[in-house]
């Protein structure tokens, strides 16, 4: 987008960053459904998954949204019309806040913010705050518990997810995602660049619990209270149909690909490379193919830590809210804090 401000008018720049926003939310959505919910699942129950629409079962996604658009589109009579029908787009909303701030490539970005880890964190919780407005709007006992249990997790997993990212800050300096990247890949260890400074390697256990944090926050097995079919009868979507439902599903696997996208900036070097690979010492020598080769690299990542998130999901059983709240503020609070205070000792130091 930085190439483009040159040559384009500012309603062009406008129309490129919502087809580009639209492409970054949809595409890793529909990945992640036919990878791994479709295939990834069914293979680790011992089945084959959908095998009738296209070859391999390849268009059962387009299968299933055109199901779900003709749908009748219903409301509980008692239902709040206005909060009821705005819900699930608030949902959608906080998702396309969030790949706003995600730098794709040494000039593909579509916002260059300063403080962009303070604006991801802050616009991360807008989804919950969809998920309790569905619960309280649907005048159904089972959906208000499910936003009730949301809002307990908004609360208890928020805290561990900005303290997670604090070490990531400290280490390079900035709030802002592009220098982060620019710093993963041109600082070495110990002299030796042969990988860059990847995060990760010194931010194992914020990188833990940013993910843990993440798992709740999508309200994803083990941490899938607010909807808890077997309990609350799918929780906060109880009442919900046709496309608002569609809604909700879109945005639980596009939010999960975005936070997986912000997972790989933060601790994988985002869309770069090691600079010495190519002999680049400084951000301005990175060659223009980089805008390109960068969303490719941003998609591997994505797609790697994407499928943790479903392998997790696919695997272990519900936490109970009290061992929720437990893990929560007695694990990973006082965990994160002591991982704050020992980057800042080894920055200092170091």
């Amino acid at each position: 987008m930085g190439v483009l401000a040159v040559d384009l008018p500012y309603w062009a720049q406008s129309l490129l960053r919502v087809l580009g926003g639209t492409v970054a939310v949809l595409l890793p959505a529909g990945t992640i459904v036919y990878l791994f919910l479709f295939k990834m699942m069914s293979f680790m129950q011992s089945r084959l998954g959908p095998m009738e629409a296209g070859p391999y079962g390849s268009m059962q996604l387009f299968a299933e949204v055109g199901k779900w658009l003709q749908k009748e589109d219903i409301a509980p009579a008692r239902a709040d019309l206005k909060v009821f029908r705005a819900a699930p787009l608030v949902v959608l909303m906080s998702t396309f806040l969030l790949v706003a701030v995600v730098p794709f490539g040494p000039d593909a970005y579509f916002t260059d913010f300063d403080a962009g880890v303070f604006y991801m964190l802050a616009v991360s919780s807008i989804s919950t705050l969809g998920i309790l407005m569905a619960g309280w709007s649907s005048a159904n006992k089972y959906s208000l518990l499910g936003g009730l249990r949301a809002a307990g997790q908004l609360i208890a997993y928020e805290l561990p997810m900005v303290l997670a990212v604090i070490g990531v800050v400290i280490q390079a300096g900035s709030m802002n995602l592009q220098t982060i990247v620019i710093k993963q890949n041109s600082d070495s260890i110990f002299g030796w660049s042969g990988l860059g400074y990847p995060y990760i390697l010194t931010q194992f256990v914020a990188f833990l619990v940013f993910m843990i944090a993440v798992q709740a926050e999508l309200t994803q097995v083990p941490f899938d209270m607010p909807i808890a079919e077997s309990e609350l009868v799918s929780g906060y979507m109880t009442e919900y149909s046709g496309f608002r439902f569609l809604i909700f599903f879109i945005a639980e696997f596009a939010t999960a690909g975005v936070f997986a996208l912000i997972a790989s900036v933060l601790f994988l070097g985002g869309w770069g490379v090691p600079f010495s690979w190519f002999g680049w010492e400084t951000a301005g020598d990175i060659d223009n193919w980089m805008n390109v080769g960068g969303p490719l690299i941003m998609f591997t990542k994505m797609m790697v830590l994407a499928a943790i998130m479903m392998w997790v999901r696919f695997s272990y059983p519900r936490f109970r809210e009290d061992q929720l709240q437990r893990f929560a503020w007695k694990v990973l609070i006082p965990v994160s804090l002591v991982n704050i205070m020992l980057t800042a000792i080894f920055k200092v130091a170091f």
